[in-house]
């Protein structure tokens, strides 16, 4: 069975995650164990809050420098919510702070990319179009609808890097990726149909790096 670790840096909804995975087939555990983490096929770093606090909390477990070391021997890591963002080089919320650094480009406020009439943070359900193929989105169409909940974007520095984007006022990268590495804006853990077949395709994609 694929084994996938969801990175317990004690910010997000750790455990619904682990129970998505485990519905789609993955053996799931919730661990900041450095020896755990590595022994896992996949990582997935969740994340719901500000940037800066959770890259403090990533940092006083050494969690950063072993994301980015399991990256970096090929080890699949999917981002969620805030954990997309932090994949990413910096943010600008609340004075700014250096992320992972695994995707090139920043993360900055909603509110630049979309007209005063729309409400920050963003919450609901929103349409993602797939702007290329990718193994995780195999299966889902040329699009799909899955529940998002932020007030920051990612401003990636490649656009090859973007594979899909929501639309509020404004278009935003809602799934990333290059490589093994991705991350999504949304929670595929409260997105119904769609998310778990996301998840189901990422953890095909740690099996197929396995093998």
């Amino acid at each position: 069975m694929t084994s996938i670790a969801v990175v317990d840096h004690g910010m997000g909804n750790r455990r619904s995650v682990e129970k998505a995975l485990e519905h789609v087939g993955a053996e799931a555990v919730v661990s900041a164990d450095h020896g755990a983490l590595r022994a896992a096929d996949g990582l997935v770093v969740p994340g719901v809050g500000a940037f800066a606090a959770a890259m403090r909390a990533m940092r006083e477990r050494g969690l950063d420098e072993l994301v980015v070391e399991r990256a970096g021997h090929g080890t699949p890591v999917l981002g969620l919510c805030l954990g997309m963002q932090l994949l990413f080089e910096s943010s600008t919320e609340l004075g700014g702070d250096t992320g992972l650094g695994l995707l090139r480009g920043e993360v900055v406020s909603l509110r630049e990319s979309i007209g005063p009439e729309r409400n920050v943070p963003h919450i609901g359900w929103n349409e993602v179009v797939f702007a290329r193929p990718s193994p995780l989105l195999h299966g889902l169409g040329e699009g799909a609808a899955f529940y998002h909940v932020h007030s920051f974007v990612a401003r990636p520095g490649d656009e090859a890097d973007v594979l899909g984007r929501g639309d509020y006022g404004g278009p935003f990268a809602s799934i990333v990726g290059r490589g093994e590495v991705f991350g999504v804006q949304f929670h595929p853990e409260k997105s119904s149909t769609a998310g778990l077949a996301l998840l189901a395709n990422f953890t095909r994609v740690c099996a197929s790096v396995r093998a």
